[in-house]
Formats: C-alpha cells, sequence, structure tokens
C-alpha cells in the first residue's frame, strides 16, 4: 500500500514538473515577446516547484536516490548497510519527520486561521493550501520510512 502510493506520488510529482515547465514557457514569453506578466502566475510557479520538492522527498527515498555519503557506504558489507539504514531512519529521518508534520500543523492552522494570502498585489489567495503540504509530504516521508525499516530489518535478519 504504501509502495504504490509514493509511487503515485512520483507520478504525480512527474506532471507537476512538466506543467511547471510549459508554466515557465509561458511566463517567459509572455513577458519578454509581450511584455505583459502575472504575479499570481509568478506565485504559482514557486508553488508548483515546492510541491516538486516535497512531494519528492519520499519518492526519492523510496528509490533509493537520496543523498549519502557514498565514500564510507559503499564498502560496507549488506548487512551493514541493511543495520546503517535502519538506524538511520530511526534516529534522524523518524524525529525529523514528526518535528517538521507536528510544528507544520501549526504553521498550516495559523496561516488558516489569518487566512493568509500574498501580499503582493494580484497574488495567490489561500497560502494556507501550500503550506499544508509541508506536513503532508513528511507525513508521506514518514510512511515511506516506515515500510524501509521494515524491509531492511527483515533483510538485515535474513542475513
Amino acid at each position: 500500500m504504501i509502495n504504490k502510493t509514493i509511487t503515485h506520488l512520483g507520478n504525480l510529482t512527474a506532471i507537476i514538473v512538466a506543467i511547471l515547465v510549459l508554466l515557465v514557457v509561458y511566463d517567459a514569453t509572455a513577458r519578454y515577446l509581450f511584455s505583459t506578466g502575472s504575479i499570481a502566475l509568478q506565485e504559482l510557479e514557486w508553488h508548483l516547484f515546492d510541491l516538486i520538492i516535497l512531494f519528492g522527498i519520499a519518492y526519492t527515498l523510496k528509490e533509493k536516490a537520496h543523498v549519502r555519503v557514498d565514500i564510507f557506504y559503499a564498502t560496507y558489507s549488506e548487512k551493514t548497510k541493511f543495520l546503517v539504514n535502519i538506524i538511520a531512519s530511526l534516529f534522524f529521518i523518524f524525529p525529523f519527520s514528526f518535528l517538521i508534520i507536528y510544528i507544520g500543523i501549526g504553521f498550516v492552522e495559523m496561516s488558516f486561521i489569518q487566512n493568509e494570502s500574498s501580499s503582493n498585489p494580484g497574488g495567490l489567495e489561500y497560502r494556507f493550501i501550500i503550506k499544508a503540504i509541508l506536513p503532508l509530504s513528511f507525513i508521506f516521508l514518514a510512511f515511506q520510512t516506515l515500510d524501509d525499516v521494515i524491509n531492511d530489518f527483515n533483510s538485515w535478519r535474513r542475513l
């Protein structure tokens, strides 16, 4: 279930990348060829970029494409690699994820209560919607980390 969800999230992120590319091409063309532009469009580009980064975190972890110190990791045995992954997940990724979720919920709540919108004239309203992606993305990351810990632990025990 977790793998399917994160895979769908990765596919959604790829679609968002394509939309962002089209939006940037449109915005640049409108600005430089027709001397027109939109603050809301530029803010939408930033919001889509936020979605790409935040939704891509869990997918990157799932695909084992995240950054690590491979100079050491590459020399470890398979059993040690699984153990390092478990320790890193339990002591770094989980606590950080739960901290961001805990702080992020209050962050979104405050934005919602204040009906926060862009300070720029013509900017986007309902800023709490994009802010809600922050804790949501770390919920996905926590679930993916849980799945990885279970898989790594089972693999570690088999070796």
